[in-house]
């Protein structure tokens, strides 16, 4: 009996053994998952670029004085709309002395030159009345002693302009200083008291205020070089503004800078387009805002994200890995069209149901491993 005993816990414990090495072997027969797979799929892909800059008004003026002097009174304020020929500001005349003396001594010669004329006159009137003179003599002199009272005037005129900047009280005067076009005041960057410079040929003069038609905005910013090829007059733009974030404006692009300007190492080239106002949204000179332009767009196009790509050592030339077994792989060249940056259309290489290595997600997970 204990003979039988024996040979039965034996032959339990071997089916037991048995039995955990098989378990144990269909363990280590089931194949690891070495690799997470991403399928292809049909997408939108919008390819576009995003330009940063600033709306601005179509035209700024600047309203810059005829006459140099000292403001003395300021009429209107920043943000006010005008009309053309209303009154901004009023010049004070501070005169040189010298061109002042230079004045009021041809004032003086003036008086001299008319009362000699007036003498002359009167005297050769009292011979042509008695018939001593002919005509044509007294009609000479009556001219000369005209143009002496017209040379007088002339003379007063000058000194009043020197000394005051017009001449009493005209609404064309010189110091006066008005708005040249309709439109809103953008800024009046002097004060009462503070002193200005005529504009010339020779000084840009010192501005009085800057006026701008508000409902004509464009977008102004600058394109890499990179991008500016792409680009052409005529375009659609949508821009969004910083201080308006809900809101959407549409514009046209309308110009394109021939000459780029070099910054911190890139070359950008100036653009421009007209925006399209809302009258029900008051848009603000200066706004930072962002235009987005669409160069290519493609729709229901085979896709996939462009981490999924790889690139031949040798010919640089992209390509995926497909699945075709368990955790078999298959390396397929690609032949890509439009990209947004995350993902790229697939033109030729792949199916809609192929699976694709994620490489770049194991790449990482070994080094982590590694590391560990």
């Amino acid at each position: 009996m204990n003979k039988y005993v024996k040979y039965g816990l034996i032959t339990v414990v071997v089916i037991g053994i048995l039995a955990a090495i098989v378990y144990f072997l269909k363990q280590n027969s089931t194949p690891e998952q070495l690799y997470k797979t991403e399928t292809v799929e049909r997408k939108d892909i919008t390819n576009k670029v995003i330009v940063t800059g600033k709306v601005i008004p179509e035209d700024e003026i600047n309203i810059k004085p005829q006459i140099s002097g000292i403001i003395d009174k300021i009429y209107l304020e920043e943000g006010v709309d005008v009309k053309a020929g209303d009154l901004i500001a009023v010049i004070k005349v501070v005169p040189n002395e010298q061109s002042l003396n230079q004045a009021a001594g041809r004032v003086r010669n003036a008086e001299l030159a008319l009362n000699n004329a007036k003498i002359e006159y009167q005297r050769n009137k009292a011979l042509f009345d008695r018939g001593v003179i002919s005509n044509q003599e007294f009609n000479n002199q009556q001219l000369t002693y005209d143009q002496a009272l017209q040379e007088l005037k002339n003379a007063r005129a000058d000194y009043q302009i020197i000394k005051r900047g017009s001449v009493g009280g005209s609404s064309s005067a010189n110091t006066n200083i008005r708005a040249t076009v309709s439109g809103t005041i953008l800024e009046i960057p002097v004060e009462e008291g503070d002193q200005v410079i005529q504009s010339n040929n020779f000084n840009d003069g010192t501005t009085i205020a800057t006026i701008a038609d508000m409902t004509k905005m464009i977008f102004e910013g600058e394109v890499d070089e990179a991008e500016v090829g792409k680009l052409h007059e005529g375009m659609p733009l949508e821009i969004s503004l910083g201080a308006l974030e809900k809101n959407k404006f549409q514009a046209k692009l309308n110009f394109i800078a021939p000459k780029g300007v070099e910054e911190e190492g890139a070359v950008q080239f100036k653009i421009e387009g007209d925006l399209e106002m809302n009258d029900s949204i008051y848009v603000r000179a200066g706004y930072s805002a962002n235009a987005s332009i669409v160069l290519e767009e493609k729709k229901d196009v085979l896709a996939i994200k462009e981490a999924l790509l790889q690139f031949d050592k040798e010919t640089e030339e992209p390509y995926v890995e497909v699945e075709v077994g368990e955790n078999e792989f298959e390396k397929r060249e690609l032949e890509l069209g439009v990209s947004d940056g995350i993902d790229v259309e697939v033109l030729s290489g792949l199916d809609e149901n192929a699976k694709i290595k994620v490489w770049n997600k194991l790449e990482k997970k070994d080094d982590e491993d590694e590391d560990s």
